[in-house]
């Protein structure tokens, strides 16, 4: 395996870009470099793990370091990730046993509809040795004429315990996720049928928020306090971590006339994130099926390259100086030339169909293909 990926990374330096590699069955994005001391990293899509391989070592057990993506764990739990997980190690011929697995890291996130819900920083309640850090954002100043809008709260550190509240929503919005309109949506519909369906509209922005509460268990939190390690570890106690993070972290709700914040009773938000938890963590997903998400994200994309085309061929229309008028012959006219350029470089625009078609490959996959895989 290990001279099979050299020889592939190799090959993406060559092309200058990830590339499309298959290894028993298990399709991974492989990038042309390494990172954080291993010597290679691949992604498997939002349907699967992100994998970094270190070159091997006898010295040096700890050679493959992995991590799902809130996507996955969305739609599949935690159980899926671990039977992933095991699924392409075998595929990979590696072989392991229950006490070669160490987990590094484990996040817990509830999404929660607040309509109207404004984060007001000084109503955290925490440990005075624990830090607190603000994001403020005016992305919203057009719309609602607000700025200074606390969007995140962190409390805490990343290799301990870490509490965050952030306004979900805004942060899809900022970064194109546009899947979690469909997991929220089908999370709704279970809900109620009759329920108003979430959008990006603008105008709904403050009807529509949505909330994430989200604790991280650090390394030194899961290994050295709760002596978590291994899968069944995690299994068993990883709830009990989550409610106490939920105890030692609190986003209150103020008494008028009372100045002591530890007095002050729970938010109601946190309140609902906490009764979350409470569930069973092991197996929590939405339920919502991937293979539409999937179909969202690639209209999504080609609805982007449309619009992309055709900025282009306007803005080619105005350097050459043609008229409104006269723009869709011109448009006819850049695609005889394209058709013509594809003509004279057959072998080139192979190479780049195909390479587009391994780049977006994950989300052209049904859920059976990841079965399978």
């Amino acid at each position: 395996m290990f001279d099979y990926l050299e020889a592939e990374k190799e090959r993406a330096d060559q092309e200058r870009r990830e590339i499309l590699i298959d290894y028993n069955g298990v399709k991974l994005h492989l990038k042309a470099h390494g990172g954080n001391g291993y010597r290679f990293v691949a992604s498997g899509g939002q349907d699967g793990a992100t994998w970094s391989f270190k070159k091997p070592n006898t010295k040096d057990k700890w050679g493959i370091r992995l991590s799902f993506g809130s996507y996955f764990m969305a739609v599949h739990g935690l159980g899926r990730a671990k039977a992933h997980v095991e699924a392409v190690l075998e595929r990979l011929g590696i072989q392991h046993g229950p006490d070669d697995i160490s987990i590094s890291r484990a996040d817990f996130c509830v999404d929660l509809l607040a309509p109207g819900f404004v984060l007001k920083p000084d109503q955290f309640v925490m440990h005075s040795a624990a830090g607190r850090r603000d994001h403020v954002t005016d992305t919203e100043k057009s719309v609602n004429g607000k700025s200074g809008r606390t969007t995140s709260v962190t409390i805490g550190s990343s290799r301990n315990r870490q509490a965050i509240v952030y306004d979900k929503r805004a942060e899809v919005i900022a970064h194109s996720k546009s899947y979690w309109w469909g997991i929220w949506n089908h999370t709704l519909a279970q809900i109620g049928p009759d329920r108003p369906l979430l959008s990006p509209d603008p105008a709904q922005a403050d009807a529509n928020r949505v909330i994430r509460v989200e604790f991280r268990a650090g390394k030194d939190l899961l290994k050295d306090t709760w002596g978590i390690r291994t899968w069944a570890q995690l299994f068993d106690r990883f709830g009990d971590l989550c409610r106490q993070s939920g105890q030692v972290i609190r986003y209150t709700q103020p008494v008028p006339g009372d100045s002591n914040r530890a007095r002050w009773p729970d938010h109601p938000l946190w309140d609902a994130a906490c009764e979350a938890m409470n569930d069973d963590l092991a197996e929590m997903r939405s339920g919502a099926d991937p293979n539409p998400l999937k179909a969202v994200q690639r209209e999504d994309h080609i609805n982007m390259l449309f619009r992309n085309v055709l900025g282009t061929s306007i803005t080619l229309g105005a350097l050459m100086g043609v008229g409104f008028d006269d723009l869709p012959a011109t448009l006819a006219d850049l695609a005889k030339r394209m058709r013509a350029e594809l003509a004279k470089n057959p072998d080139k625009t192979a190479k780049q169909l195909q390479a587009a078609k391994e780049r977006y490959v994950f989300i052209g996959e049904t859920d059976a293909t990841l079965q399978a895989r």
